[in-house]
């Protein structure tokens, strides 16, 4: 079933389960290619949601489905490559709907690349030198080739994000229907013979967006924050 989304769900959605990648690779003339993807990848099952969302961005990019040798699940993905697209059609969405979680520092840093780019400054030393320091501060950093090919580069500075409140409703349950789950746990009592039942909403996030649970726990004035691990 298709129904029209809401941006800020869009955003929400975006916030737990988009990624925004940047490549550089040699080219075989010399010189290097840089190519800017924007895309969000889900459980086959969530490909009527997935198709709803490109329809929702004027039917841009591709959507593929693969599967894992390593999983019985297969994955599907929607790709924005096509520069124009990723210039007139999703920079502006997230300029005018923000990401509120860590995930808008990576956006800044591609829509930065993406300036350079429509600037042709990538096609310059000067430019491409820029590029490669702004990728090594994104989530993914450099891979060992670029480290090896750019070893003295500096990273760019990484944006530092502050969201002070959650600005629609429609954005938490984009954000909801990414990252949340609901489930029943039983819990045993004092007597033996019975148990208690508890109903459960959760998100987990990295510990670098604890500042974003708790505007959400603000927002829905519920719940509590636990940590585990490193995260």
């Amino acid at each position: 079933m298709i129904t029209k989304l809401n941006p800020y769900y869009i955003t929400g959605f975006s916030d737990a389960e988009s990624f925004f990648n940047v490549t550089i690779s040699p080219k075989q003339s010399g010189g290097y290619q840089v190519t800017l993807r924007f895309g969000i990848g889900l459980h086959e099952k969530d490909l009527p949601l997935l198709k709803n969302i490109q329809k929702y961005f004027n039917n841009i990019g591709t959507i593929s489905v693969r599967k894992s040798k390593n999983s019985k699940n297969a994955i599907a993905y929607w790709s924005v490559r096509k520069f124009d697209d990723i210039n007139q059609v999703i920079i502006p969405h997230f300029n005018e709907y923000p990401l509120l979680s860590q995930k808008k520092a990576d956006f800044l840093l591609f829509e930065k690349i993406a300036l350079l780019m429509n600037n042709k400054e990538h096609l310059t030393d000067e430019g491409l030198l820029k590029i490669v320091a702004i990728k090594a501060s994104m989530n993914l950093g450099l891979s060992d080739n670029l480290l090896i090919s750019f070893p003295e580069v500096i990273p760019y500075e990484r944006p530092i994000i502050n969201t002070l409140s959650i600005p629609d409703p429609n954005w938490i349950i984009g954000f909801t229907d990414g990252d949340g789950s609901f489930f029943v746990n039983t819990v045993k009592t004092n007597n033996l013979l019975t148990h208690k039942i508890k109903l459960m909403f959760r998100i987990a996030q990295n510990s670098r967006d604890l500042n974003l649970l708790n505007l959400i726990i603000k927002y829905l004035d519920c719940g509590t924050i636990q940590r585990k691990g490193n995260s």
